[in-house]
């Protein structure tokens, strides 16, 4: 359970809130130029771009959850249940395991017209990173700036979708998703006039009656419409902090609040953090569930060329401001 989106000010910025039932070792992780990368179809690969994002590293490998590259080139992957379909290694196929897709993708290519081609040429392996570690199925959102695309690979091979919305949830596949947005075209953030009949004198009671049906619950759904509206209807400054902060508002009208969702295996759902890359600038900002403090890396001159990853763990303590007394 996810929510990703891009939004585009002055600058633009990609992000996501990552929903888990608890967190996974989640650290920001910063891959500098020509970081060596053993991939499980017997090669190996140096990075040509610096890359910054949140996951969890293993053996000194980054198994990023999302990420982006020091060109703008900027990729999340989200859990596709069901309908992720990875494959046996194939000849005169370029073969990519599923958690090698993200490094493959942002250390080689700076944005998606360059990536294009040798998308169609991938198979998404079914090939695990240790044996004791199982295969999440995903599918993953891209973007540059200038194009966003979906890709899934299901049963019916690998999909690249081109997304205008600039967001991305859960299942089901995203061209279900462009299709139930239809359902929604009669939803305004204008103050509401009466369609319903001349002969009836309606009126609108109160602030907001045009969003009337806008989906409130956290189904994969109903949370692609909602972030889909508070983005396009966004009203911000183009400043840094403007930005930044509106794009966290709108992460937060699709967050996930512990107890309100529980899973099948009895376990509470929750929003374990929430991030806002600035892909013209390379900063990426990022709180937590137990931290609301909106915290930053930056991908600078010097950690894009180190010779090893830098790694910065997430505040897990909530950071009070006290105004009239001493920090208790």
């Amino acid at each position: 359970m996810c929510t990703c989106m891009t939004l585009k000010t002055k600058d633009v910025y990609f992000g996501r809130n990552l929903d888990l039932e608890s967190t996974f070792g989640e650290q920001v992780i910063v891959t500098p130029r020509n970081y060596e990368f053993t991939l499980k179809n017997h090669t190996k690969m140096k990075t040509k771009y610096a890359m910054i994002g949140i996951g969890s590293v293993v053996d000194n490998y980054p198994l990023y959850a999302d990420a982006g590259n020091e060109k703008g080139l900027c990729m999340a992957g989200l859990y596709f249940p069901g309908n992720a379909v990875y494959n046996e290694e194939k000849e005169n196929a370029i073969n990519i395991a599923s958690f090698e897709l993200i490094p493959w993708c942002l250390g080689n290519f700076s944005n998606i017209a360059e990536l294009r081609d040798e998308l169609n040429k991938i198979n998404i392996t079914n090939q695990t990173f240790h044996e004791d570690m199982p295969i999440v199925d995903l599918h993953w959102m891209m973007s540059d700036g200038k194009e966003c695309i979906v890709l899934e690979q299901t049963k019916s091979g690998l999909q690249i979708y081109d997304n205008p919305y600039g967001v991305l949830t859960n299942n089901p596949p995203f061209d279900y998703h462009v299709m139930h947005m239809n359902q929604y075209m009669h939803v305004s953030a204008k103050y509401p006039t009466n369609l319903f009949s001349e002969k009836i004198p309606l009126q609108a009671y109160g602030q907001g009656m045009g969003m009337l049906g806008l989906p409130g619950d956290v189904t994969p759904t109903s949370r692609f419409v909602r972030a889909t509206f508070y983005k396009f209807n966004s009203i911000t400054d183009e400043d840094e902090e403007s930005s930044i902060s509106q794009f966290f508002h709108i992460l937060d009208a699709v967050s996930m609040i512990k107890g309100s969702v529980i899973t099948k295996q009895n376990h509470y759902d929750m929003t374990t953090y929430s991030s806002c890359l600035n892909a013209s600038k390379c900063i990426y900002y990022f709180k937590t569930y137990y931290n609301n403090q909106i915290n930053a890396v930056s991908l600078n001159e010097e950690n894009k060329n180190g010779d090893k990853l830098e790694i910065y763990e997430l505040p897990k303590k909530q950071n009070i401001q006290y105004l009239n007394e001493k920090e208790r």
